[in-house]
């Protein structure tokens, strides 16, 4: 291979930090990797020229082929509650850091095995890295802190789960991918100096000038605002293990995600959550339960005292309810057109929600539908109230096309996608459902709007392996 020219100005802060934080190694090289899509949008954001990444040196780097200059590439080192089991450690079994690019972290998933890869392959199939691009981007594109999708290549190579799949690298950017468990991983160790480093460099990260308490609390905030957001999209992220949990409070790991069709709250997508520990209406529950793993990982930080580190950890974490409650009860109107806050509010949504469960109305057409003063019937005595709420709110029309999208990547279009791109090598659908999902909130037809067709639907997804 010729000498490679591509430039991208790649620091690795995390590098810095003492060798237990992480394996240094780079990625495995694959035989025939072929690009599938960069986002031309994020690169600039980024700094970088699209067109040079979607060359053969940007195909190079994106497949793990090739490192390039500054990026010290590293495996992190974590433990988690998967299920509410505790494993000591975890750690990036088939993903490794480059380094970061205008203070955001560049990491390839599916990069091949690590030290923490637990007898894995440490590669990805392509049907999880097409669902983690169409998912995440769907995500930021309604407004959502999310990791994104720089690019995704396949690799010419076939990785071996209940068949033979082809096999796929997605390059992912996020603020870091600092985890509950990352600090849990050093709290099960005692290492209480491991702690205060990276603490004070998830500080110096995300929240310059926090204190170690302070910092806590706006983990807190981040994470309630960011499961009120999910579930007024109707959002149900699969796997809330806190190795899943971001400490930036974006949304991370897509593997069994999924958004509802018909309105339940008991409902589950991933094929491993028999209990239902991660259904829909379970997840403001989950989100304040990983925080209370991150503050006991955190307690030896909040004071010398444990007595008074515990009092003042359990008063942290009741901020949760309240915050969240806020930002839900707020998106939630908004849904309804109305920008300002009245006593009845809460019921008005409350009885809304339980009419669409009772009648398993579709979740996004039924709020998306109330812009044309369109309700399902049998909501008329509700729909009755809500008018008379709304009279007051001259912008409500307008507020709730600019709330609730008409495209969301429904779960049998993004089966569709990866059916097409695994069986026939056709990206076309893939490439349609970004586009549509990019611009949610514009009116689109009925193709990428209307719910499944019994037959159609698709009730369980698989993690991202």
């Amino acid at each position: 291979m010729e000498p490679m020219t591509l430039r991208i100005a790649l620091d690795n802060s995390y590098a810095r930090l003492p060798d237990r934080f992480f394996a240094r190694l780079d990625p495995t090289p694959v035989a025939a990797p072929g690009l599938v899509r960069v986002n031309a949008g994020l690169a600039r954001d980024l700094g970088i020229d699209p067109d040079a990444l979607a060359g053969a040196e940007g195909l190079a780097m994106f497949a793990g082929n090739w490192v390039p200059e500054g990026a010290e590439p590293l495996a992190m080192a974590y433990s988690g509650h998967q299920f509410g089991h505790f494993s000591p450690q975890l750690g990036d079994g088939r993903a490794i850091l480059l380094g970061e690019v205008a203070g955001r972290d560049v990491q390839l998933k599916g990069s091949g095995p690590t030290p923490f890869s637990r007898r894995g392959d440490g590669r990805a199939a392509l049907g999880p890295v097409l669902r983690e691009y169409i998912v995440s981007e769907a995500m930021f594109a309604l407004g959502v802190p999310t990791t994104r999708a720089l690019a995704a290549v396949t690799t010419g190579e076939w990785v071996m789960r209940e068949t033979a799949l082809p096999g796929a690298v997605l390059t992912r950017v996020a603020a870091s991918h600092l985890r509950v468990g990352t600090f849990q991983y050093f709290a099960a160790r005692g290492d209480i100096e491991g702690l205060h480093i990276l603490a004070d460099y998830a500080i110096a990260r995300h929240d310059p000038g926090a204190s170690h308490r302070s910092f806590f609390e706006g983990v807190v905030r981040r994470q309630a605002r960011l499961v009120a957001q999910w579930l007024s999209l109707g959002f149900i992220h699969g796997v809330m293990n806190t190795d899943n949990c971001s400490i930036s409070g974006e949304t991370i790991d897509y593997g069994p995600c999924a958004f509802l069709d018909t309105y339940d709250p008991a409902a589950v997508f991933s094929a491993i959550d028999y209990q239902g520990r991660y259904a829909f209406g379970q997840q403001p529950r989950i989100a304040q339960w990983n925080l209370a793993r991150l503050a006991e990982a955190m307690l030896p930080l909040f004071d010398a005292d444990e007595q008074k580190a515990v009092a003042y950890a359990e008063d942290a974490l009741g901020g949760f309810a309240p915050e969240f409650q806020g930002a839900y009860g707020a998106a939630m109107r908004r849904k309804l057109g109305l920008a300002t806050s009245a006593p009845e509010d809460a019921a008005l949504v409350q009885d809304l929600l339980t009419l669409m469960a009772e009648t398993g109305a579709d979740f996004t057409l039924t709020f998306r539908g109330l812009g044309d003063d369109v309700v399902p019937e049998g909501f008329e005595a509700w729909a009755a109230r809500w008018r008379d709420r709304r009279a007051s709110e001259p912008g409500w029309q307008a507020l709730i096309r600019a709330t609730n999208p008409a495209v969301i990547p429904r779960n049998h279009l993004v089966e569709a996608a990866i059916v097409a791109a695994v069986e026939r090598e056709d990206f076309s659908v893939f490439e349609a459902l970004l586009a549509a999902t990019s611009r949610p909130f514009d009116d689109a037809d009925t193709a990428v709007t209307a719910p499944p067709l019994p037959a159609q639907r698709v009730t369980q997804t698989f993690c991202g392996t």
